[in-house]
């Protein structure tokens, strides 16, 4: 069969990403304080939008905008962004953060400074460098593995499979990000995060560089006469040593971390009532806004230009899809917060033990929209209960396997809380012991699971507990001492 070249026209429909749509995805992202931040700027800019005192009810909201709509050359259409991104899915277009495309730049007022994150920080010094592409090209994805702290957390095996590319480059890709600011960083563990920091200083020659290679584990239980017998030399000299390595910084990344807010307001409270459960949308501090009346007549004046009257339409227009654009906000948190209330109805009825395994695809097939939307309406929000405040992400846990059927690992975690919570201060249990608690509970979980869960509760290894302790133990002892 000849191959040959040629044209084809095709006509296809798809939803593009317009203004409008683009206004709606922007909104369903913000959390509470951001969007009151955001309309107090739209208020700023478009004379058509006004802080209402008195509220008006939707009724008599409505009503101006669909007399005064006729005015508007370009009919503003209804959006529905599930389709846009259900479409997106199927055509194999991208459904992450994507490019909205050219936007107006905003004025030099707007702009204020921020903190680089550790992504952004390697990614800078990855575009600066003189690596060969193929090595730049995996560097990217062991840099979209390197936690918060620093650390890379995917094996060498994972990156290259995900990569597509042989292990060796999977190395030289590493040992580049190594080399990157600041130093220590995309280290596997405690003991090479170290290292790379002590061959930043160029000490990799030296003694302090053998006792971090060989003794790591001594320095933290403090076994410096077994560390001075091994290598010769006395004990001071280890503890000279010691304080250098004290210095080093265990996690380079955290520099880089943005801050924790010091303050959570919940997006949404849910109260229990007689009836069932009722949500509440927080409106505490977010505008409530009205069309000016002022401006919808002037636009009607005969004594306006032409650029003048094109001028008000276009804001008008603006001023029209934020209100409708924010309705559709609210709407959407309301029916993802009534979905979350109907799979988790034990955690509303008897507290976080009784949360159960949820994706955001459950909830996505329950309320007929795209997995999208619901990871955009859930992403940075917060919901109020009788049981605390927590974030929308808090109600999608994995499964594990237990003999009544699936748990949620957020119980597990719970579980593994109290266990650390109940023990004999001065005989902590290892991470064996507490899976083997959990086993008889009916939970079968394996010790390198439990370390993983301790470490993401920021439980200290069983040493550290008992070392702490003891400290306390024997500080108490000295004060009773004292007193008598």
């Amino acid at each position: 069969m000849a191959i040959e070249q040629r044209v084809d026209l095709k006509l296809t429909q798809r939803l593009a990403l317009t203004p409008q749509l683009r206004l709606q995805i922007k909104l369903l992202q913000l959390p509470q304080i951001e969007l009151s931040q955001y309309i107090q700027l739209e208020v700023m800019e478009n004379p058509f939008l006004e802080i209402e005192e008195d509220y008006e009810t939707q009724e008599e909201l409505e009503t101006p905008l669909q007399d005064f709509e006729p005015i508007i050359i370009d009919r503003i259409e209804k959006l529905i962004i599930d389709e846009y991104f259900a479409q997106r899915a199927d055509d194999g277009r991208d459904l992450g953060y994507f490019n909205p495309g050219v936007e107006e730049k905003p004025s030099f007022e707007l702009f204020c400074s921020t903190t680089t994150d550790l992504y952004d920080h390697l990614l800078w010094q990855l575009r600066l460098s003189n690596a060969p592409d193929d090595v730049r090209k995996v560097a990217e994805v062991v840099i979209g593995n390197v936690d918060e702290n620093g650390y890379l957390k995917a094996e060498e095996a994972e990156i290259a499979k995900l990569a597509e590319v042989e292990i060796s480059l999977v190395k030289q890709a590493i040992q580049l990000v190594q080399s990157f600011d600041p130093p220590g960083v995309c280290a596997r563990d405690l003991k090479e995060c170290l290292s790379l920091q002590l061959k930043a200083l160029q000490c990799s020659d030296s003694l302090i560089y053998l006792i971090v290679q060989e003794f790591l584990e001594d320095i933290q239980k403090k076994k410096y006469e077994k560390i001075a017998k091994k290598l010769g030399i006395s004990v001071e000299e280890v503890l000279d040593k010691v304080k250098i390595i004290e210095k080093l910084d265990p996690k380079p990344g955290r520099n880089f971390s943005k801050p924790v807010p010091s303050q959570i307001i919940p997006d949404v409270y849910v109260e229990k009532t007689e009836e069932g459960y009722r949500v509440i949308l927080n409106d505490e501090g977010i505008p409530k806004l009205r069309l000016s009346k002022f401006y919808r007549d002037l636009i009607l004046a005969k004594q306006l230009s032409h650029q003048e009257r094109k001028f008000l339409k276009e804001k008008f227009k603006n001023a029209v899809e934020l209100l409708r654009s924010i309705e559709q906000r609210n709407k959407t948190i309301y029916r993802v917060t009534k979905s979350i209330i109907k799979f988790q109805k034990d955690f509303f009825e008897n507290g976080p033990g009784y949360l159960k395994p949820l994706t955001l695809k459950d909830l996505a097939a329950d309320l007929g929209v795209h997995e999208s939307t619901i990871s955009r309406v859930t992403s940075n929000k917060y919901l109020a209960c009788e049981h605390g405040v927590f974030n929308f992400r808090y109600f999608f846990t994995s499964a594990l396997s237990c003999q009544q059927g699936e748990i949620s690992s957020s119980v597990v975690k719970e579980l593994i809380q109290k266990i650390v919570a109940e023990e004999n201060p001065l005989k902590p249990y290892s991470d064996q012991e507490i899976s083997d608690i959990l086993k008889k509970k009916g939970i079968i979980i394996a010790r390198r699971t439990v370390a993983k869960y301790r470490e993401e509760l920021r439980i200290p290894s069983q040493f550290l507990r008992k070392q702490k302790n003891f400290r306390e133990d024997k500080d108490e002892d000295n004060n009773q001492d004292e007193k008598c």
